[in-house]
Formats: structure tokens, C-alpha cells, sequence
């Protein structure tokens, strides 16, 4: 199966063979591909309302790329996702023709909801004995952010999806290189209303463990465990307490982009809108009170794969 999430930052692809049956209900994925690459599909989407032609051809050429990477190695089935900036845009007919001609099939504009599901399933499963339900899932992407709480056999309990990501956060409030201390007050406040809003809507607050997803997180966790080149075995899973989150947020904050374009394990697409990123993790962290939280490079990618399950399965 070939699974494909483009969201407002980033288009990503994993391309996996079903488990044996025989594994067990937490076997993984057996991965044959899992690729990522920085279009910024949502560049502007926050103050026009559409998407730059430049961003629909950005993904275009990774997409073509993609889809020679699928057929080479003859999925079955194949599933594309799109997320917040497809839902934010007026021209979004323009990109779904765009990914029909590129790739085949249709991108599903998926709803919040359906996107918080997908991340929850992808990230629960496989979690280590001592990652103690009801978790809390945060799925950090570049237009929004999604809020799911549940449990591993009774699914999700509930979900919210709020527009807080990491590019709409940098463009709305942090313009300065790097950002001044009344841009980094800005973009708290308006954090932190959104967070709450979203734990007011979900139980958040209840949960025994903070599960954290997607690019921001990870990146500030390897930035946490102080490595040499970003090492998603060593990422997946890692602990990170809310004092090493805070202190890592500082430290990206006070940082030029050149500064931060200098961290060993910096995706160079990312270095301008990372500090967003750790602002919102650790206002989460904050209006949680959760003391940790655990890594997954696992998530709604590997949701989507999941989905293309057989029904028979």
C-alpha cells in the first residue's frame, strides 16, 4: 500500500507491506519507503485565502517523483490526504486537478476529525508498556494543530483540530530574524487561547500521557537528546521532559534562521519556522500540565496506510 500526506509544510509518502498475521495486533508496518520532502503548500494560505501557483508546483514535482517511486515499487493500493491548507484555500479545485494528473487518484481533503483519527491510530500504535493510557495525541503541522484523546482499544474518545501550526504562527506573528520579544508574546497569546479552547473541548487534561507528532516535535526532541544528525530510531518513542521542551523553545526563539540552519539535526525547510513549532508544543505542555511528552515518528501517515487495510483484515 502507498500512503501520501501533504500537509501545509510538508508532502510525505510511505510506501509499506501489511504485517503477517501471525505478528501479533501491534506489529508494525514492514516499510519499503518513507519519504518527506519541504513544498510549503500552505505559503500565504493564512493572509490569501489561496494557494501560491509556486507552492501547487513545488508539490507538483515532488508528487511526479512520488508517483514514480509508488509504481516502481507496485502498490496495490494507494491513498492521498490532504490537510489544512487544502481546506483553507479557495483555489483548491486547481491542486486536486494538479494531483490527478500527477498521481492517478483523487486527494481526500480530509476533515479535521477524520485527520485527528488518522494520526491517533498511526501514533497508538506500538507505544512502549510504560506510555500509560488515556493518551493525549498532538499532531503539530504547519496550518493547524489536532487534539485527540483515547485509548488503544476503545479508539477515540474525542478530537479538535485548531488552527495553530507551525507556518500560520510564523507568518501571523513571527516576522522578526529571530522574532522580538513582543512577536513571541503575540504568538503565545493567541497559542494559548487556541489550546484551551481545545482542552476545553477534549479531555486533554485527563490524560496519563502526551503523545507528540510530526516535524516541530520530533526536531525539538532530537535538539532534547542533543544528536549529531537527525536519527528517527532514536527519536521514536524518546522521552523529553516539559524543562527540556521549555529550554529548547528559548533557545530556537533567540536564534537567527542562519543560527538555526546551523543545528545538526535542522531539515534546512524548516529552520524558519521551527520556533513556532516549539512554542506550541511546549504551550501545550503548559496548559496540560503534562510533565513529558513521548515522540512518535509514527502518525497520521502511517494512519492512512493503516485505512487501506482489507476489509477482511
Amino acid at each position: 500500500m502507498a500512503a501520501i500526506d501533504c500537509g501545509t509544510n510538508s508532502i510525505r509518502l510511505l510506501v509499506a507491506d501489511l504485517p503477517d498475521p501471525s505478528a501479533g495486533p501491534q506489529a508494525p508496518l514492514l516499510d519499503l519507503s518513507r519519504r518527506m520532502e519541504i513544498v510549503r503548500l500552505g505559503q500565504g494560505v493564512d493572509r490569501t485565502g489561496r494557494l501560491a501557483p509556486e507552492a501547487i508546483e513545488r508539490t507538483r514535482i515532488a508528487l511526479a517523483d512520488y508517483a514514480a517511486e509508488i509504481e516502481k515499487l507496485g502498490a496495490e493500493r494507494v491513498r492521498m490526504c490532504a490537510t489544512s491548507a487544502s481546506r483553507d484555500a479557495s483555489n483548491a479545485a486547481d491542486f486536486r486537478a494538479m494531483v490527478e494528473q500527477t498521481l492517478g487518484v483523487a486527494p481526500e481533503v480530509v476533515s479535521g476529525d477524520e485527520e485527528a483519527r488518522l494520526s491517533f491510530t498511526g501514533a497508538v500504535r506500538g507505544l512502549p508498556a510504560d506510555a500509560e493510557p488515556p493518551y493525549l495525541v498532538v499532531d503539530i503541522g504547519g496550518g493547524s494543530t489536532e487534539f485527540v484523546v483515547g485509548t488503544r482499544e476503545g479508539g477515540v474518545q474525542a478530537a479538535i483540530s485548531v488552527d495553530i501550526g507551525c507556518v500560520r504562527m510564523t507568518e501571523r506573528h513571527l516576522h522578526g530574524d529571530p522574532p522580538g520579544p513582543d512577536q513571541v508574546a503575540d504568538a503565545q497569546a493567541d497559542i494559548a487561547a487556541a489550546v484551551d479552547r481545545a482542552l476545553a473541548a477534549v479531555p486533554g487534561r485527563e490524560a496519563a500521557t502526551l503523545v507528540g507528532l510530526a516535524g516541530s516535535v520530533t526536531t525539538v526532541v532530537a535538539i532534547a537528546q542533543g544528536l549529531r544528525e537527525y536519527d528517527p530510531a532514536r527519536i521514536h518513542h524518546a522521552r523529553v521532559s516539559a524543562d527540556q521542551v521549555a529550554a529548547v523553545t528559548a533557545d530556537l526563539l533567540s536564534k537567527t534562521r542562519e543560527q538555526r540552519l546551523a543545528i545538526p539535526v535542522m531539515h534546512p525547510g524548516r529552520a524558519d519556522v521551527i520556533g513556532a513549532g516549539a512554542l506550541v508544543l511546549r504551550v501545550i505542555m503548559e496548559r496540560a500540565g503534562m510533565p513529558s511528552v513521548v515522540a512518535s515518528e509514527h502518525d497520521i501517515l502511517d494512519g492512512i496506510a493503516w485505512s487501506l487495510l482489507p476489509a477482511t483484515s
